[in-house]
């Protein structure tokens, strides 16, 4: 009797990664891409929020730099930056925070939200089950670092 006989789950995901009975390798392809996709728009989100952070130092930046050429009497170009630069919209009405929620409240929401559904209906609401199956297709069984889980021991 080897090793995995006696742990019948030793080589395999957990059952949150593991595909439902009955689901089709294009079921499971298919919201493995739309997962794909909400982890890239996860990746712009952070982007957003980059964005967000960067103009928000800048304008202070530019609030000292203001400060600075007006002790060094440029008063007119002082001037100027705060009255045009500082403080200004980025968009039509918007700074940047705002910017940020309508993005959050708005496509992102609902992104997440049909991502959910989605999952839900067709693979029970599991996360990951593509690449966990991509997992167990690539990992090398008994080789130190290739162990299906983390509660498993490798070899």
């Amino acid at each position: 009797m080897s090793a995995n006989e006696n742990q019948p789950d030793n080589g395999r995901a957990a059952d949150r990664h593991r595909r439902p009975s009955g689901i089709s390798d294009e079921t499971v392809a298919a919201v493995g891409k739309l997962s794909e996709a909400l982890e890239t728009t996860e990746r712009a989100r952070g982007h957003l929020y980059e964005f967000h952070q960067l103009t928000g130092g800048a304008d202070l930046a530019l609030g000292e730099a203001a400060d600075m050429l007006r002790v060094a009497g440029h008063h007119q170009l002082a001037d100027r930056l705060s009255t045009e630069l500082i403080g200004r919209n980025v968009l039509a009405g918007r700074w940047t925070f705002q910017v940020v929620e309508e993005y959050d409240e708005g496509y992102y929401a609902v992104f997440r939200e049909l991502e959910r559904t989605v999952r839900d209906r067709l693979v029970g609401g599991r996360t990951h089950v593509y690449e966990a199956e991509m997992k167990e297709a690539r990992r090398t069984e008994g080789l130190p670092g290739h162990a299906a889980r983390p509660d498993i021991t490798e070899g």
